[in-house]
């Protein structure tokens, strides 16, 4: 993986975990960063593992959706567990 990749895919992250936050609700940099990266990766995999079809052409929507999504998954669950 490229280090542009890398990057992309941690602003891409930021931004998600910054949309979760708001819809969820909470607070801190931190806090977005994490949830946002590891949204990333839980959105991708359960799309992925449920063979969950995303209808749009648009690649970078389409990501920022998945992560969003994982990243709302990932707050809700540290919730349930804290």
């Amino acid at each position: 993986m490229s280090g542009q990749a890398i990057l992309i895919w941690v602003l891409v992250g930021l931004a998600a975990g910054w949309l979760a936050s708001r819809i969820v609700g909470g607070s801190g940099l931190i806090r977005y960063l994490v949830a946002g990266l590891l949204g990333s990766v839980v959105g991708g995999l359960i799309v992925s593992w449920f063979n969950i079809p995303i209808p749009i052409d648009n690649e970078w929507i389409r990501a920022f959706l998945v992560a969003t999504g994982g990243a709302i998954v990932v707050i809700l669950v540290a919730r349930v567990v804290s």
